[in-house]
């Protein structure tokens, strides 16, 4: 059997021109949770890519319903894609990669291995994935599911969520929490350029992070 539910409400193009600009990275710095797996990893490091979340969970062997939402997602989906534990088939190839990128998807995650790595260098499209596998899905009909929540790299995600992903992995935030999170890592990315200009000036990393003092002010002498 197949659900297919509605298509989430996207995330605002200004809030998307936002998170493009933050490094998952930062946002590491002041959060915990919402992060992916980092097993699953990016193979084009050199994208960095924010959009809406598109759900989908894709039970063993049967990729139907993968293949089916290429007709429905739009510009600026981020397709999350649950495997339900099945680390031996790539769901997502060289013709999915062609259909997606058409429909003008900006990435996507798989809990799971791809294969066709040139075809998605070729087209460029930015993915996340546990590697490559030979050995892939088929059409066989018999079960899938679109827009429902799903766990990918330890992470339920909920059709809507915002994503950001580049080279050192994938974040998933809430909707109503994104833009306080982007402006935050902005801030902070912001900051740690001038940090960079005071090294560069001849200061020292622990006295500006404040390091020192706290070493200094416990460390024991040692004669």
């Amino acid at each position: 059997m197949f659900e297919v539910n509605e298509m989430p409400r996207q995330i605002d193009a200004d809030l998307i021109k936002l998170m493009e600009r933050v490094e998952t990275a930062t946002i590491g710095h002041f959060l915990h949770s919402g992060f992916v797996d980092r097993e699953i990893r990016a193979v084009l490091p050199e994208k960095r890519v924010a959009g809406t979340a598109v759900t989908i969970r894709i039970p063993h062997a049967d990729s139907t319903i993968l293949h089916y939402l290429t007709k429905i997602v739009r510009p600026g989906d981020f397709v999350a894609i649950e495997r339900c534990g099945d680390d031996r088939h790539a769901c997502w190839g060289g013709v999915v990669t062609h259909a997606m990128k058409l429909a003008g998807v900006v990435g996507a995650v798989i809990d799971g291995p791809a294969t066709d790595f040139s075809e998605i260098r070729k087209v460029e499209m930015p993915m996340w994935c546990r590697g490559p596998s030979p050995i892939t899905t088929k059409i066989l009909g018999l079960e899938g599911a679109i827009n429902v929540p799903v766990t990918v790299g330890g992470q339920v995600i909920k059709p809507g969520d915002a994503i950001i992903a580049d080279e050192s992995g994938v974040v998933i935030l809430a909707p109503s929490e994104a833009r306080a999170a982007a402006e935050k890592a902005l801030g902070m990315q912001e900051n740690e350029i001038e940090l960079l200009e005071r090294l560069r000036n001849g200061e020292f990393l622990p006295d500006i992070s404040g390091a020192t003092k706290i070493v200094e002010g416990q460390k024991r002498q040692v004669a």
